[in-house]
């Protein structure tokens, strides 16, 4: 999807360690509600016409409260009741590879689901989600007010690679001179994700780090690894 060539934003966590959220615009966004939208009125209408059929046996006015509560139940906890499942992401939000999480990447919390949903009614104001809109628009990580409040964020999921083949046998090595904190944290980050990431991934990965370890393609990757075991075990309080 274009939209994820530019919208990687750095987030500094409580430590001073920095990690990068791809963030979803409001495009994204926008087609993920449109799906869900389109879900929750075949929801009502299933759910009307089945009550309609059942209103001889229940009573009209049984049937319209039934229908009621249904759609109170669905606007205001559709949402929540997705976000806090195992994908943390709505229907919608799936279709497009979204999900919901905290501003340090952390699993989105019950709370926060619940305030940036009941929010929602104010981000549609004065219609069609504009005031929603125009704040996404004005703050970098694309978050409309509810997720101002919530503290939370809708992210792009990273595609899941295919496993590793090659193994990578590395020795702690301290790096050839002084590091930053920054590229501290990124080897770090390196040597905790590479596990979960295909050979090429790696050495793709791996290559960007070529000003720190002096090499590329695999001894490059030997190197980087390295010396993210070499901080790992302390080298740098050294």
């Amino acid at each position: 999807m274009p939209e994820t060539a530019d919208t990687l934003q750095p987030v500094e966590l409580a430590d001073g360690v920095e990690i990068h959220l791809r963030v979803a615009g409001p495009a994204a966004r926008s087609m993920a509600w449109v799906v869900d939208f389109l879900i929750f009125a075949v929801a009502l209408l299933v759910i009307g016409l089945a009550l309609m059929f059942a209103s001889a046996g229940i009573g009209g006015r049984t049937a319209i409260g039934v229908f009621l509560l249904c759609g109170f139940i669905l606007s205001w906890f559709y949402n929540v009741i997705f976000e806090m499942g195992r994908h943390a992401a709505t229907p919608g939000q799936r279709m497009l590879g979204l999900k919901v999480c905290g501003v340090s990447g952390a699993p989105v919390r019950l709370p926060q689901s619940v305030i940036r949903n009941l929010l929602r009614v104010i981000d549609f104001m004065p219609g069609f989600y504009l005031l929603g809109l125009v704040c996404c628009l004005f703050n970098r990580r694309f978050q409309r007010l509810g997720d101002l409040v919530a503290d939370t964020v809708v992210v792009h999921v990273e595609p899941k690679h295919e496993p590793a083949l090659v193994e990578v046998r590395a020795e702690p090595v301290p790096p050839a001179r002084p590091l930053t904190r920054a590229e501290q944290a990124a080897l770090l980050d390196f040597l905790e994700r590479a596990p979960r990431w295909s050979d090429a991934r790696k050495l793709e990965l791996s290559d960007l780090l070529e000003p720190l370890t002096g090499s590329a393609g695999m001894e490059g990757l030997r190197r980087a690894c390295g010396m993210g075991l070499w901080l790992r075990q302390g080298g740098a309080d050294s």
